[in-house]
Formats: structure tokens, C-alpha cells, sequence
């Protein structure tokens, strides 16, 4: 059975990961610290980072309040030996900040791809 973070604030995505991920074991939170707790103390086989984290930030290109998944992004690559097997999908439909994840990510060298959250179904769909 899988560990899954997932990193979101929609009620609409975290119900569909609720049901596409129902026999693997989910943790979900849309606060920064909170998903930075959980990565220090549990293994994760797969994490799920959104990058809009609070309402204000739809409004902007990049918000850097700290309150976005590109904080859990940063510590992430901050941090190589925690989960350092995980696979990252970035799922969120802002692509600037997708992006900025994406590079930090990568240039830690971790395992990060970014498949924005409309797709996600039929990747998932395709893989079992």
C-alpha cells in the first residue's frame, strides 16, 4: 500500500484523490508547515503539491507569502534525505508557479514532473 501526500486546498481535488487513492494511505493538508511536519516524520511514496494554497494567491502570477506548495517544493530540495525515492507531481494550474517548483525541484535532482491537475485522471487511468 502507498503513502500519499497530498498538498491542496480544493474540496473538488481532494475528493478525487480521496477516491482515485482510496486503498493507499493519504495524508492531505493545504498548510505549509503542516506538509513540511508530515515529510519529517512519515515516508511518502508519492507527494502531490498544488502551488495556490489560499484564495489571495489565485489572483496572482506568483505569490510569495510562504503560504504556497513552492515552500514544500523549496524544503524539499532543501532537504535530499527526506523522501528521497518519492515521486513529485506538481498538479497545479498556474503555470509560473508550477514552473518555479518544477526548477527547484529538478535541480536538486528529484524526481518531479508537473501534470496539471485536468490530466491527472487520465494519467492515472493509463497507469493501473
Amino acid at each position: 500500500m502507498k503513502r500519499i501526500l497530498i498538498v491542496e486546498d480544493d474540496e473538488r481535488r481532494r475528493s478525487w484523490f480521496d477516491l482515485r487513492f482510496a486503498d493507499c494511505d493519504r495524508d492531505t493538508t493545504d498548510d505549509v508547515s503542516v506538509a513540511v511536519q508530515l515529510l519529517l516524520e512519515r515516508e511518502y511514496e508519492l507527494i502531490f503539491l498544488d502551488h495556490d494554497l489560499a484564495l489571495e494567491h489565485y489572483a496572482l502570477e506568483v505569490a510569495d507569502d510562504g503560504l504556497t506548495g513552492y515552500v514544500v517544493a523549496a524544503w524539499l530540495a532543501e532537504h535530499p534525505e527526506r523522501q528521497p525515492d518519492a515521486q513529485i507531481i506538481i498538479h497545479s494550474l498556474n503555470y509560473a508557479g508550477s514552473d518555479r517548483m518544477l526548477h527547484c525541484l529538478q535541480s536538486a535532482g528529484r524526481n518531479a514532473e508537473h501534470v496539471p491537475f485536468p490530466y491527472l485522471p487520465s494519467l492515472f487511468s493509463e497507469l493501473t
